[in-house]
């Protein structure tokens, strides 16, 4: 490793800084050959900690390192390969835009839609290409045929805007939504399952849970709620947002009918780009937002039925595929936990300091995570870590729990999460 990570430094030095920026750049190709050249044998934990291969992951993306961005559950930087590729076929597309768009690079989706179905591992029939989670979860919301007094069951934990979209039906069509409240922290998934279960009813449709609770990083066993959804003949749709190309899960471990990510968190891809899956029996059970011709009624591209967009937002995907191929989801989780537990560890002992989710268990949480200093008001807190450390996180507060939202990347390294839990010793210390 050593040897490659000496190659990779002199082909970087000898590259010009604009020809290193450029899609599929000799600094990309090389950075991608080192990533790959890791022995098979190699483990994800023995990974973890090596930092000649993270500096390689860290040079990939073009980071200010004035600022200790710890924000990147919300919305990611994408690596230089995936803007370069967005560059280039936003110039291609600039220059002859009916024909570029509609004729040559909209044909690319299917190859981007190939990629995501791989990662997912699931037919590319069951993959729509959407511009984020809102969009692919509302359309299964509002598309999904359900009559007054039908029941919705949710969690009090889930996000606002799917919430806000099951009230509007509400108020609409006069459907019933039971919103669950969950152990928090959750030590035992089987307190989880039970919270839902004993909210159904003779009259519940639908079961929707997030994969990751984008509150508090809680990760939730998806798989055991909706194999016991599929036997009470219960639809569930899962949130995926902050879980998607997060750590490792394909789609027979969730088992569900449908599941919606934003592809710019996790996954590192273009602003305004996420993925619908629909198992393929369902498709034609739900209509799309936008209307498709009834040719399409068990085609999921209907779900991309969207009027003029540009192509280039997506086609970059596959540069984001291939990073994540490269660098594989197993370290990249690893990684990210590792991660944490820098600052775990420089906080251990200190009675005031708390977690909104079991650290002590790595199945319950990955690279999103919630701290809290009791006596604190989060929102000062973030301003004060900002303001005096140039450390930038999320506040919190739930009516079930508060504290800062910590969501390192891959590019993030030990230096700044040591950082972080020095400045968070000094204010639970003061």
């Amino acid at each position: 490793m050593q040897s490659s990570r000496r190659s990779l430094l002199r082909t970087l030095a000898a590259i010009p800084p604009v020809a290193a920026l450029s899609f599929g750049s000799p600094r990309m190709r090389a950075a991608l050959d080192v990533m790959r050249s890791v022995p098979t044998s190699a483990s994800a934990a023995d990974m973890a900690t090596n930092e000649d291969y993270w500096r390689t992951i860290q040079e990939a993306f073009d980071m200010d390192r004035t600022i200790t961005n710890l924000n990147n559950g919300g919305v990611s930087p994408s690596p230089r390969s995936v803007q370069g590729a967005l560059r280039r076929y936003t110039e291609q597309a600039n220059q002859a835009p009916a024909y570029e768009m509609w004729r040559h690079q909209e044909a690319g989706i299917e190859q981007v839609r190939e990629g995501i179905a791989s990662m997912f591992q699931c037919s590319n029939e069951e993959i729509a290409i959407t511009r984020n989670a809102s969009e692919s979860l509302e359309t299964v919301q509002l598309g999904l045929p359900l009559q007054r007094g039908d029941e919705v069951i949710t969690t009090t934990q889930d996000y606002p805007r799917m919430l806000t979209t099951w009230d509007q039906r509400v108020r609409r069509d006069g459907i019933v939504l039971k919103k669950v409240k969950v152990p928090v922290p959750l030590k035992d998934n089987a307190d989880f399952v039970r919270a839902i279960e004993a909210a159904i009813t003779e009259k519940t449709k639908v079961i929707h849970i997030s994969h990751v609770v984008f509150l508090n990083g809680q990760i939730t066993p998806v798989g055991d709620v909706c194999r016991m959804a599929r036997k009470r003949n219960i639809t569930c749709i899962v949130d995926g947002a902050h879980a998607f190309a997060h750590f490792p899960f394909t789609r027979d471990e969730l088992d569900c009918d449908f599941y919606g990510t934003s592809l710019h968190k996790w996954t590192c891809g273009p602003i305004g780009t996420g993925m619908l899956y629909v198992r393929k029996e369902r498709i034609k059970d739900v209509w799309p937002l936008m209307a498709a011709p009834k040719e399409m009624d068990e085609n999921i591209r209907k779900f991309e039925e969207i009027g003029t967009h540009p192509a280039a937002v997506h086609n970059a995907l596959v540069e984001a595929v291939a990073f994540n191929r490269a660098m594989g989801i197993d370290r990249k989780a690893a990684r990210l936990r590792y991660l944490h537990s820098i600052y775990h560890d420089m906080l251990d002992g200190l009675k005031n300091v708390t977690y909104v989710t079991d650290i002590s268990n790595e199945s319950m949480q990955c690279g999103l995570r919630l701290v809290h200093i009791e006596g604190t008001d989060p929102g000062k807190l973030s301003e004060q870590l900002l303001a005096d450390h140039r450390i930038f996180t999320v506040a919190i507060v739930h009516d079930e729990f508060k504290g800062l939202r910590v969501a390192p990347s891959v590019y993030t390294t030990v230096q700044e999460m040591e950082r972080f839990g020095k400045a968070m010793k000094k204010l639970a210390t003061a």
